[in-house]
């Protein structure tokens, strides 16, 4: 069982082309021994710093808590390995729990495989030692148990968070082809916004772009509405110490803003309905300036400025369609945007040079699994056409 002060080695789990930006988080909230891999970062902490992880950082998925390497070179060993943790420890009788597995392995191919000997492995412990067995709940467990397979070395893992840290709680209106609230978090942090210049999404969709860089304009942590983390379901769990944690980030959310300097435009109506009741939700509405019109007629305030936008680029347009588009958001750059910095993130890149401007920063990034360039152009007077 961990105990409170107990130095932990911990993961975070994030998205390719993410990790600097969450190393640097981590460092803000007082981690140490902070190491970048891929997609994840490594770091060491106690059950506090568990706990503010899971509330605080805007671009991590997962917070895991290793408990165990081992090899394995067969089923049998796997079974073996798995079944020697002393899961008591951990959990008990009266608490669900679910397998989550990842495998790249030519001796484990799949990973289902891997979590139902991993299952098996468990429940015959609490078998043979009360009798009889817990629970599984795949869709939401208590206890929640991450296995990473690569070739024939496994790590087992406590998954502190259950639902990924991008459902943060706030978006209730769906609109189609919404973008991950943590790619939206780490393209503001790239962007290097300075939470005071004005914020403009014109394309925003469900108005997630927006609404995260309000939630760090006010400084408010992104799962301060998440109603469960599997943590709290631990023999572990502090219930005094989280309360803290969540007591502490309160008192450090600032003041809203006299006037909004974030806006959110979309040109359907029945879109802005929706994203009207995510900035309710995000207690946001003070906060960002909501409007419906077409993005090549929105005028947006006067510079300077940064805009950031998600345009469509997977398979809701024909590619004729795409080429007019991605040529008439070049143009509306020209246009309306003379003193903004303007990014747009596509994984269309042949639709990309239809824009017409020279980019001064191309970042790879990844939605879901496009393959991304997360693009700047800097929108001076008289700006050059470019390739």
């Amino acid at each position: 069982m961990i105990r409170p002060n107990q130095i932990m080695q911990l993961t975070a789990k994030t998205m390719a082309g993410l990790e600097g930006v969450l190393a640097d988080e981590l460092k803000s909230i007082g981690a140490t021994d902070i190491e970048q891999g891929v997609r994840a970062v490594t770091f060491s902490g106690d059950l506090e710093l568990l706990y503010k992880a899971n509330l605080q950082l805007r671009t991590a998925l997962k917070i895991l808590a290793p408990i165990e390497t081992f090899t394995a070179k067969n089923e049998s060993q796997l079974y073996a390995n798995i079944k020697k943790i002393n899961w008591r420890e951990h959990f008990n009788l009266e608490r669900t729990f679910a397998i989550e597995s990842t495998v790249n392995s030519s001796i484990f191919t799949h990973s289902n495989y891997v979590a139902l000997k991993s299952k098996d492995a468990i429940v015959d412990q609490f078998r043979d030692y009360f009798g009889r067995r817990p629970s599984i709940d795949k869709d939401e467990p208590d206890f929640l148990i991450n296995i990473r397979c690569s070739e024939d070395t496994f790590t087992v893992s406590l998954d502190s968070s259950g639902d990924s840290l991008h459902k943060r709680g706030y978006r209730v209106g769906e609109v189609r082809a919404p973008i991950n609230e943590v790619l939206a978090a780490g393209m503001i942090y790239l962007s290097g916004w300075d939470k005071k210049t004005d914020f403009v999404d014109p394309m925003c969709g469900s108005g997630t772009i927006a609404i995260e860089a309000g939630l760090m304009a006010r400084n408010m942590p992104p799962g301060i509405y998440r109603e469960r983390f599997t943590f709290q379901k631990w023999k572990s769990y502090d219930a005094k110490l989280w309360e803290k944690v969540v007591s502490e980030a309160k008192e450090n959310i600032l003041p809203t803003s006299e006037e909004p300097f974030i806006y959110a435009n979309d040109i359907s109506r029945e879109v802005t309905r929706a994203t009207k009741y995510n900035i309710l939700q995000a207690d946001l509405e003070k906060d960002i300036l909501l409007s419906c019109s077409d993005f090549r007629e929105y005028i947006p305030p006067s510079p300077p400025g940064l805009l950031m936008m998600n345009p469509p680029y997977g398979e809701r347009l024909n590619p004729e369609d795409f080429d007019t588009l991605y040529g008439e958001i070049g143009d509306t750059f020209k246009q309306h945007y003379a003193g903004y910095n303007c990014w747009l993130i596509t994984s269309n890149l042949d639709a990309l040079k239809t824009v017409g401007l020279k980019t001064s920063r191309r970042i790879q990034l990844y939605n879901g699994k496009l393959e991304c360039k997360f693009v700047k152009y800097e929108m001076y007077q008289g700006s050059k056409k470019g390739g």
